[in-house]
């Protein structure tokens, strides 16, 4: 018998601009990719779940925040070559809005995550998780309009 490796497989994953006003939430990561900087919220897209879905879900499990309004912004292609760990991820970025304006982001993740807060797109903090420092120094905007929506199929 043939012991063959198994190619690890890229991954996909569901991030989340959330605007409010001309801010975006930003947590800083505690990971063993892109520990210590500043990331969007988002995870792994699950098994049959919509865009839409895996947006709702994350940013509730991380923050504890309700969103709507998603709205498909781009999508990227991650490859992350690291010393301890490298991954690759097909990234799905989504536009969101608070349902409530008022709700106050935690940080329901203290492991992976030592805070959420709201930065001015103008004024990001620093150093940002590379796929997004990549998409910014690109002049990518979150902002700006999008015709672009997400589509769901099921069967």
């Amino acid at each position: 018998m043939e012991n063959r490796e198994v190619a690890p497989s890229p991954r996909v994953a569901v991030v989340v601009f959330l605007l409010k006003g001309k801010s975006v939430l930003l947590g800083r990561r505690r990971s063993s990719v892109g520990n210590s900087t500043f990331a969007l919220p988002g995870g792994h897209l699950e098994f049959g779940e919509s865009f839409e879905e895996c947006a709702v879900r994350e940013v509730k499990e991380e923050t504890g925040l309700d969103i709507e309004k998603q709205e498909l912004l781009t999508v990227t292609n991650n490859i992350i070559l690291g010393e301890t760990k490298s991954s690759h991820y097909v990234t799905i970025f989504v536009r969101a809005i608070l349902v409530d304006s008022e709700q106050v982001p935690e940080n329901l993740e203290p492991s992976k995550c030592d805070g959420w807060d709201w930065y001015e797109w103008d004024n990001l903090p620093e150093p940002l998780f590379g796929p997004l420092e990549k998409m910014v120094k690109e002049g990518f905007n979150p902002f700006v309009s999008c015709s672009l929506k997400l589509i769901a199929y099921k069967e």
